[in-house]
Order: structure tokens, then C-alpha cells, then sequence
């Protein structure tokens, strides 16, 4: 009898775990096509790591929360920001000098033998990095926001929890069918 309690205790969590992550996939690879490819929460994105500029605060790979700038941020020396160069990309550096009372920004990676060759302007610069990383984690991010990833993080989850409900209703059918097997011969008792 303990023994059925521990199993179906385990059961339930595995469901309960299952539909976790299938909601959290669910809700990153959505928030991700909805905008655009980066999920905004709370005036926080995460961002993937692609280089190693910033190595060894920022592994390439990583993860990184990076806080949305607004208008009223004011930045200076020693704050890592995320920018945008004006061919649209977006560069994790450290500032190393400020120009025209906060209007342009000179930026260097931590692991880059000189500054960036562009000043970066105050309107280009997206947010701040927080200080919180995640190792690793932006490869299946990154991956996420692929076509192909973003099929399959959703049908995976989706296809285990279905897997678990149906052994789920085969077992609990199974328990239902136990005490027609109990009486052989068909005798009423």
C-alpha cells in the first residue's frame, strides 16, 4: 500500500513537472515571435551570448538579463550595456568613456585588445546588463527562436505529457478492470 502511495505521488509530480515546462516553452517561444525574436518581462530581456567579447564575465553560449534602458537612464563608465550598431545588431560592451554630457558612449569588450571603432549613442543603447547569467542555456534559446526549434520544443514537451496522460487513463483502466478478474467463474457473491 505505501508502495502505491510513493508511485502515485511520483506520477503527480512528473504531470505537474511536465505541464510546467510545456507552459514555460509554451510562453518563451510566443513571447519570443511575438516580439520579434527577444521576450520583454517586467522591463527585462534575456539575451544570448554570441561572442566571446565579454569572456570571461559572459561565456559565448550564456544567457544574460539585460534591464530595457528608457529615456531617463543615465549610464557611465564601468556600466555594461547592450546597444545597437547601425547595422542592427546588438553588442554587449562595457563603457570605458562618456562624450557629450552622456550622448555618446566609447565601449570596449572586456576580452578586446581596444575600444570599439563606432561611439555608441545614447538612443541606440537597448539596456543595461543586470550582472545575471546563465551558462549555456542561450545555445537552446538561441535555438528556440529557429523555425525548427520552436516545432520542436513545443512538440516534445507536448508529445511526453501525452505519452504520460495515456499511461496515466491504461493504468487507471487497468485498476478499474482488477476486480472483474477477481470473481472466475462468473458467480454473483
Amino acid at each position: 500500500m505505501k508502495g502505491k502511495i510513493i508511485l502515485k505521488w511520483i506520477s503527480n509530480c512528473i504531470s505537474t513537472l511536465f505541464i510546467v515546462l510545456l507552459v514555460c516553452v509554451v510562453f518563451i517561444v510566443i513571447s519570443s515571435r511575438a516580439a520579434g525574436g527577444e521576450a520583454s518581462l517586467f522591463g527585462y530581456q534575456l539575451k544570448t551570448v554570441l561572442s566571446g567579447s565579454m569572456e570571461p564575465e559572459m561565456q559565448v553560449g550564456s544567457v544574460i538579463l539585460v534591464q530595457l534602458a528608457d529615456e531617463n537612464d543615465r549610464f557611465k563608465s564601468g556600466d555594461v550595456i547592450t546597444f545597437q550598431t547601425k547595422d542592427a545588431i546588438l553588442v554587449t560592451h562595457r563603457i570605458i568613456g562618456v562624450e557629450n554630457d552622456g550622448q555618446r558612449f566609447i565601449t570596449q569588450g572586456d576580452n578586446n585588445n581596444g575600444p570599439d571603432v563606432e561611439p555608441v549613442l545614447a538612443q541606440n543603447i537597448v539596456g543595461k546588463y543586470s550582472g545575471w547569467t546563465v551558462p549555456y542555456l542561450g545555445y537552446a534559446f538561441h535555438y528556440a527562436n529557429t523555425k525548427q526549434g520552436a516545432i520542436l520544443l513545443l512538440f516534445i514537451p507536448g508529445l511526453l505529457f501525452l505519452g504520460h496522460a495515456i499511461f496515466t487513463i491504461w493504468r487507471t483502466l487497468r485498476l478499474i478492470e482488477v476486480p472483474k478478474r477477481s470473481n472466475p467463474k462468473g458467480t454473483i457473491d
